[in-house]
């Protein structure tokens, strides 16, 4: 049923245009006349929109519904995604390129949370006890395959700066399709026969009780804590992989085959984690040994991401990395919904989201602000700022392992 539903597709297309400059920083830098720095928030814009917004979102999906959060989340994905196309035309002074970029860019922003927050939600109304984590681990093994399609086709198509238009217009084309999907597609919030008793009884607490209830639980509040640094950490490995990559003389191409093999074996991981926990119900130890494994291909990443000529090895750390890290990102967020119960799912999992976008927002910063000057590298393939390396990748282990 999950695969009929236009949740997924609305899922993958969020952080295909959320991570559409990331893999290109360099040469969106050069089109745009910017800095890496201004490019960055081109990415850090949907945390900085997330925080504020996501309490409202998490009120929309448990007050009214699925059905009008995702088609106003798909609405607003569309029009973000014109508006970039539009700010870089050739016909507007070169000034405004870069303001008219970061609108749309904030549009598409405001669509991430009415979209993101919704698995868990779509899991506890469309489908029984016993599938809920497959469901679940399904709507949102979707999201990472957007940031796949980013980082491999953002690479591909920006072989030069110039074709920096063709990227935003060819990603604006499925914004729109799936808009018209989303608005005709959708046409009910919950199935008209409850797949449970628990989904036919189900009633959840009201949006302030609820969040009280989550400050008081100290289980909940771990979570919210250690999984949130998680989604911080893989964000920023999403969003600065190309810059970490490129001053040790790797290509952008291969920076996106990285971030595709990180995606690629996260969702691997998280089919066989998503089968075996509906199977279990082993939710908190299948989280503790995974992120205690993913903590030790992270310090790999570290080590080998700094060496030169070692390919093979940077791929196989973050192919290990997606596998035991990102595979957690289903298993944990249905967990937080099984231990804030009986707090509506929306809310349990979006303050988790808002926990991870408050410390992505700072993780980067911090990350920027250690970016230290390095002489002139002839092996360096950046286009922008290769004077400068992203020399601190080190600090994601300590941030990871202190989860």
């Amino acid at each position: 049923m999950i695969l009929k539903h236009p949740l997924p597709l609305c899922l993958c297309l969020c952080p295909q245009l959320w991570l559409t400059f990331a893999p290109v920083a360099d040469h969106s830098a050069q089109f745009m006349g910017v800095t890496l720095d201004q490019i960055n928030w081109l990415s850090m814009i949907y945390m900085v929109v997330a925080i504020p917004l996501s309490f409202g979102t998490t009120w929309m999906l448990d007050t009214l519904g699925l059905r009008i959060t995702l088609v106003l989340g798909s609405w607003l994905n569309m029009l973000g995604a014109v508006l970039r196309f539009v700010g870089i035309m050739r016909n507007l002074p070169s000034a405004a390129n870069f303001p008219v970029v970061m609108g749309g860019q904030t549009l598409c922003a405001l669509a991430q949370p009415l979209v993101i927050f919704t698995p868990t939600k779509l899991a506890a109304l469309w489908f029984p006890e016993h599938q809920r984590a497959t469901a679940n681990m399904i709507a949102s093994m979707s999201n990472p395959l957007g940031i796949l399609i980013a980082s491999i086709f953002s690479p591909m198509i920006v072989g030069t700066t110039n074709n920096i238009p063709l990227l935003l217009f060819i990603y604006a084309v499925p914004a729109a399709i799936i808009c018209l999907l989303a608005t005709v597609g959708i046409r009910d919030s919950a199935p008209p026969t409850p797949p449970s008793a628990s989904a036919e009884s189900s009633n959840s607490e009201p949006f302030l009780e609820g969040i009280k209830l989550l400050l008081r639980n100290k289980a909940y509040m771990i979570l919210l804590l250690c999984f949130g640094s998680g989604i911080a950490v893989f964000t920023c490995f999403s969003t600065l992989l190309e810059q970490i990559m490129c001053v040790r003389g790797y290509t952008n191409d291969f920076a996106g085959l990285c971030g595709g093999l990180f995606i690629v074996f996260g969702i691997v991981g998280a089919g066989f984690l998503g089968l075996y926990v509906d199977k279990t119900k082993k939710f908190t130890e299948v989280t503790k040994v995974n992120m205690s494994l993913s903590a030790l291909a992270c310090i790999a990443f570290s080590v080998v991401s700094q060496m030169r000529n070692q390919g093979i090895a940077v791929a196989v750390a973050c192919s290990l990395f997606g596998f035991f890290g990102f595979s957690i990102y289903p298993v944990a967020m249905e967990l937080s919904v099984e231990c804030s119960y009986p707090v509506g799912e929306a809310t349990s999992a979006g303050l988790i989201f808002i926990s991870g976008q408050i410390q992505s927002v700072i993780y980067i910063l911090l990350l920027q602000g250690l970016t230290k000057p390095m002489a002139y590298s002839p092996f360096s393939t950046c286009s922008v700022g290769g004077d400068a390396a992203l020399r601190f990748f080190f600090i994601f282990t300590i941030f990871y392992i202190v989860e």
